[in-house]
């Protein structure tokens, strides 16, 4: 398969990339001027003097330029995992690249799968302080509806969820044109204030940041905080680089967005400059009166395109950790015939929601939220660095003085930015917190769990080959037709086989034992999907391998078993699984709650027919009892 990070592009494939990108990679960043820079000033802390808007502008300014054009676009961009990006993809990159190193291997995972957790966390707060921040707008247009602003903010995300069921084919070659059109706004309600108050464009100069801080470094230590909002989002462009390509990403940012958000910040601090009294909410300050409410919803749908894209990009994450076997399997939905990767999850898309309701009826404003968002950006900004450092080490092979000069400057700016954040996880940042311990408690159980079961089942295994061996001495009754296997240990006898002897006593003229395997790489061609071992008497060993964003089509890939000399017919094909039921019991695994946990978790996951797409109408599932 050939992607858009490797492919060469038409100029007119080049351009339709880079809007699509625009609505898809800079929804969330996009739409960071409506809170980022108020709420510097929200709390009373820093008072919008001259000087200290000029240090807050200079602070802004070169965080975009170090954290998202240095680190993301110039570095991070080049760390792609055969053409895909996102946080899984540099987990597998780095474990990979540390494969005989089992501890640093270890360590890297468990932080890895702890930044994936926190990306739900970062799902919950996203749309909410988006759509919130977009809504308060209203208060400036009449002071009157602000009693009106949650019950506005809860029926926009209701309808979001909603949708999500239908797939945004229909919709979403809009995205890239609206989120084109917001960002050209927001680079001419900058300009007017700018060219009104040109002394603004001092800030640009790094002297200006490093002053503030050297003038007022508690003032400054409590400002990043809240600073850091104007790189939210910055974690997309990396994470949706297999959809778009490097070049796209690249030219959209240098191209529109980052101009379009610097002019929109220092025409925020131009207004400020000649009306301090404005501080309160400086974006929608900066419209005349007339634009107000068109802003109003130009920015609700700016935030609803940026929701949007981060909660397609939650049920891609969940799918790729449930493949790496960090999640039960859960029913999965494709939302279109064209588009693969267009998939709804009903289970993660509600469970945000609820989390998102919650979020926006406790907080009730998008300062309060403010407070709960910087956390998860800044520990995902962390976790990518320390990554990076490993990639570029050990897969890249680079010096160990060129790889700490790469990385250790923004690990240095990323460890600021964390601790002034960590000061608020009272006021909020316990939020998204709890939901990332609660989300890495699933997926470490569910993983230890499945290491208990495999070795469980293991203990009680017959091996595969000389069990045949005995069956074939005084071979069953073979019956017409292909049967098919699913063993989660390759080598062993399935249960399904003992089951289908004992009380059936036949076996089919042709018998596939296949193994399914998710490899820590996205993508795995035909070529290599398939392994054969024949095993005599019309049996064979097949292994299937499948990448963590390959779709586990089984039936699809057993065509491929052909070109091995093995012939499928389709109608004449049987599936058996074994579906193995959990008992926990007191003893040398797991703590007995997460036991407990883990058998229910078990229980409750979707079918492996649904998951490996065999036809339910040629299915058979036989079970037994686990005990771990």
């Amino acid at each position: 398969m050939q992607h858009p990070s490797n492919a060469p592009l038409s100029k007119s494939q080049l351009a339709a990339l880079t809007l699509g990108a625009l609505g898809v990679v800079y929804g969330d960043i996009g739409t960071s001027p409506l809170y980022a820079f108020k709420e510097v000033f929200a709390h009373g802390h820093l008072q919008p003097t001259p000087d200290n808007i000029h240090g807050i502008l200079s602070l802004m300014f070169w965080t975009l330029t170090v954290i998202v054009s240095l680190k993301y676009v110039t570095l991070i961009l080049r760390a792609d995992n055969n053409g895909e990006g996102g946080l899984i993809a540099m987990l597998a990159l780095a474990s990979t690249a540390v494969k005989d190193k089992p501890r640093t291997r270890a360590t890297l995972l468990a932080i890895g799968i702890f930044g994936t957790a926190i990306f739900f966390g970062d799902g919950v707060i996203t749309p909410a302080i988006s759509v919130l921040s977009a809504v308060e707008g209203m208060e400036v247009a009449a002071p009157g509806l602000d009693r009106f602003v949650v019950p506005i903010t809860l029926v926009v995300l209701t309808l979001l969820f909603m949708v999500q069921k239908h797939g945004t084919g229909g919709i979403g070659k809009f995205f890239g044109p609206i989120t084109a059109v917001w960002f050209i706004v927001l680079a001419v309600m900058g300009m007017h204030h700018i060219l009104a108050n040109p002394s603004v464009l001092v800030a640009m100069s790094p002297h200006h940041a490093l002053s503030f801080i050297f003038n007022h470094p508690g003032l400054a230590f409590i400002a990043l905080g809240a600073i850091i909002l104007c790189a939210t989002g910055a974690e997309a462009l990396y994470a949706d680089m297999g959809h778009f390509g490097k070049m796209p990403i690249r030219m959209a940012w240098f191209g529109l967005v980052m101009p379009a958000l610097v002019i929109n910040y220092f025409g925020q601090g131009a207004m400020l400059l000649a009306h301090p009294e404005n501080v309160g909410n400086p974006f929608f300050e900066m419209a005349p009166q007339w634009a107000l409410y068109p802003l109003v919803g130009l920015a609700t749908c700016a935030t609803f395109i940026a929701s949007q894209a981060l909660i397609s990009a939650a049920f891609s994450v969940t799918k790729q950790v449930i493949q790496l076997g960090y999640l039960p399997r859960l029913r999965v939905l494709h939302t279109s015939e064209k588009e693969t990767g267009q998939i709804y999850i009903p289970f993660v898309n509600w469970m945000l929601y609820g989390c998102i309701v919650l979020a926006v009826i406790f907080f009730g404003s998008s300062s309060k939220l403010a407070a709960a968002y910087g956390i998860t950006v800044t520990i995902d900004m962390l976790i990518t660095t320390v990554m990076t450092f490993f990639v570029i080490r050990f897969a890249w092979r680079l010096t160990l003085p060129l790889c700490i000069a790469a990385t250790g400057i923004f690990f240095v700016i990323d460890v600021l930015y964390f601790s002034a954040n960590v000061i608020k996880v009272i006021d909020g940042g316990w939020f998204p917190l709890l939901i990332g311990a609660i989300m890495f408690s699933l997926m470490q159980t569910w993983k230890d769990g499945r290491a208990l079961l495999s070795e469980r089942l293991r203990s009680d295994a017959i091996d595969l080959h000389p069990f045949l061996e005995a069956v074939f001495c005084s071979p069953p009754l073979r019956v017409a037709g292909t049967a098919v296997f699913l063993n989660a240990d390759a080598g062993t006898t399935p249960n399904a086989l003992l089951h289908n002897l004992k009380h059936n006593k036949v076996l089919h003229q042709q018998n596939l034992f296949v193994t399914v395997r998710s490899h820590e790489v996205p993508w795995i061609s035909d070529a290599e999907r398939v392994e054969v071992e024949d095993m005599g008497h019309d049996c064979w060993q097949i292994m299937l391998h499948f990448g963590f964003k390959d779709e586990p089509d089984v039936p699809r890939a057993l065509k491929l078993l052909q070109a091995h000399g093995v012939k499928i017919d389709d109608m004449e094909t049987s599936y058996f699984l074994s579906r193995d039921i959990v008992i926990p019991t007191i003893g040398s695994g797991m703590m007995p709650w997460r036991e407990k946990l883990f058998a229910g978790m078990h229980r409750n996951a979707s079918g492996v027919a649904d998951f490996l797409s065999l036809p339910t109408n040629r299915v058979v599932e036989l079970g037994s009892k686990v005990e771990i």
